[in-house]
C-alpha cells in the first residue's frame, strides 16, 4: 500500500508541478488562453479516463480476470526490486514501443489521431484520445499482469510510476537548456520534451515512438533527432468533438 500512494504521489506530483511551472510561465500561460472549448473538453476527459478510470478497470476487472486465467500463479514470481524495474522500465517499453508504431499503422491510425490533434505541447494533452483507445494500449494489460504475477511488486510500481511521470513531462515544453551538463547525460539515452515534439509535429509524427528509452527508435531506424523544435504542432482532421471521443462509434 505505501509503494502504491508513493506511485500516486509522483505521478499526482508531476502533474501539479507541470501545470503550476505552466501558469507561472509566460508562453505556457498563452498557450493555455489559446485553448478552445473543444480542448479543455477533450483534455480534461482524457486525464480523467486516465487518472481514474484505467486505475480502477486495472484494480477490478482486468485483475479478476487474471485471477480466472491463472488461479494458481498469483504471487509466484519471485523478483527483488531491481530486476523488477528493469522489467518496467526496460522491458515493457520496448513493447510500448512496438505498441505506438501498431497505432500509426493504416489499421488503427484513424483511432489514434485524436491525440495528434494538439496543436501545442502541454501536460494537459498528455492523454487526449479518443475514450477508449486506452484499451488498445499494452499498459492496461500488462501492468495488471506483472503486478498479479509478482510476490513483491515495489520495483515494478516504481517503474510504472516514474515511465507516467515522465509522460507527462515528456508532453510539457519544460526543455532542458541544450548547454546544460543534465541535458549532456539525458539526452543520449532518455526521450525528452524536445523529441516527443518531433513526434507531434505534422511532418514528422511517423518518429520517436519510444516512451522512456531512444535505443528501440535508434535500433529500428525510426529517430528523428534536430536542434530546433517544430514550427507547427498537429494535424488538422475533420472529426467534431462526439467524433473525436467516441470514434469509429459516432
Amino acid at each position: 500500500m505505501e509503494i502504491q500512494s508513493f506511485a500516486q504521489l509522483l505521478i499526482f506530483g508531476t502533474f501539479i508541478g507541470l501545470v503550476s511551472w505552466t501558469i507561472t510561465n509566460q508562453l505556457g500561460r498563452t498557450q493555455f488562453k489559446l485553448k478552445t472549448r473543444e480542448d479543455w473538453l477533450l483534455d480534461g476527459t482524457g486525464l480523467t479516463i486516465q487518472g481514474i478510470f484505467i486505475p480502477l478497470l486495472q484494480a477490478t476487472l482486468v485483475y479478476s480476470l487474471y485471477q480466472h486465467l491463472f488461479p494458481l500463479h498469483q504471487g509466484n514470481l519471485k523478483l527483488t526490486v531491481i530486476p523488477t524495474f528493469i522489467i518496467n522500465f526496460i522491458v515493457v517499453d520496448y513493447f510500448y514501443y512496438w505498441n505506438h508504431r501498431l497505432l500509426h499503422t493504416k489499421l488503427l491510425w484513424k483511432v489514434h489521431q485524436v491525440h495528434h490533434t494538439v496543436t501545442q505541447m502541454d501536460v494537459l494533452g498528455t492523454s487526449r484520445n479518443t475514450l477508449w483507445t486506452s484499451l488498445l494500449i499494452i499498459y492496461l494489460w500488462i501492468h495488471t499482469l506483472f503486478v498479479y504475477l509478482l510476490a513483491d511488486p515495489t520495483g515494478y510500481l516504481l517503474g510504472v510510476s516514474l515511465t507516467s511521470a515522465l509522460d507527462l513531462w515528456r508532453h510539457s515544453r519544460l526543455m532542458i537548456p541544450a548547454n546544460t551538463r543534465l541535458y549532456q547525460f539525458l539526452s543520449s539515452w532518455l526521450i525528452l520534451p524536445q523529441d516527443h515534439a518531433w513526434h507531434h509535429c505534422s511532418e514528422v509524427h511517423n518518429y520517436n515512438y519510444g516512451a522512456n528509452l531512444k535505443i528501440w527508435d535508434k535500433l529500428h531506424g525510426t529517430y528523428y533527432e534536430s536542434e530546433k523544435l517544430p514550427s507547427i504542432i498537429g494535424i488538422p482532421i475533420s472529426l467534431n468533438l462526439f467524433q473525436k471521443l467516441l470514434f469509429p462509434f459516432a
